[in-house]
């Protein structure tokens, strides 16, 4: 697997995990709404964490600056 995420796309992935989270956390937002979310959020930090993304590599997209 190649990497494909550069590191301010995966810390901007981070922070936007974080942020579900605490939503979701302080009942900002609940229900399905909360739970997609969360969801949508783990697969950000999954992402980040292995530096892939399926649907970079479906788009063609790279952002990694080393080759």
């Amino acid at each position: 697997m190649k990497t494909n995420m550069g590191s301010l796309d995966k810390a901007i992935r981070i922070i936007i995990a974080i942020t579900f989270a605490m939503l979701y956390i302080t009942k900002t937002v609940e229900g399905t709404a909360g739970i997609v979310l969360l969801v949508v959020g783990g697969i950000f930090l999954l992402t980040s964490i292995v530096s892939f993304c399926p649907l970079y590599s479906i788009l063609g997209l790279n952002t990694c600056s080393k080759k």
